[in-house]
């Protein structure tokens, strides 16, 4: 048996991230038997934008970053210490910042995990993207506006076999 010490920092980071997901992927599964897709939906919705608010002070504190995001290089910054944190390997995503102002992500084709997961609960087809309107919620916590490109209303995975956009960020 390993001791938690000998541990890398990267593999506990996967294991808090997957039991979190796994816990969020139940939550999920049993509101949608419960109360079918739309409620899900609505439900998964204002559990992200409760949780957002909380989660962007945690991850402030633990980064030591106290000031309030004035600029793009503070986002970029803050961005990309957090998806440390918070957006590990397996959820198959890479966010880029191919210019100033804007922000890229593209999953991996076919494998995002929500994508993949709500695919096997057979609710895809009206399935309200979670991960990306958790960004959406972390921007508007940061009072950053923004404009998605595609827009992202359902999951788009399905329509277009990837899921890949720019994020045009303004008015720090």
């Amino acid at each position: 048996m390993r001791s938690v010490k000998n541990i890398p920092q990267k593999e506990i980071i996967d294991l808090l991230n997957k039991c979190w997901m796994t816990h969020d992927g139940m939550w999920f599964f049993h509101c949608l038997q419960e109360f079918g897709i739309e409620a899900t939906n609505k439900l998964n919705k204002s559990a992200i934008k409760s949780l957002s608010s909380i989660e962007i002070k945690r991850i402030q504190n633990i980064l030591g970053f106290k000031k309030n995001i004035e600029n793009f290089e503070d986002f970029k910054l803050f961005f990309s210490e957090t998806s440390k944190l918070v957006i590990p390997d397996f959820m198959n995503v890479r966010f880029s910042f191919p210019e100033d102002n804007q922000m890229k992500w593209e999953f991996d084709h076919g494998k995002c995990f929500a994508y993949v997961g709500v695919k096997g609960l057979g609710a895809i087809g009206k399935y309200e993207c979670g991960p990306l309107y958790r960004i959406k919620c972390w921007l508007k916590e940061f009072k950053i506006k923004y404009k998605f490109t595609p827009e992202i209303e359902g999951c788009i995975m399905p329509l277009c076999g990837s899921c890949s956009g720019k994020i045009q960020l303004f008015d720090f």
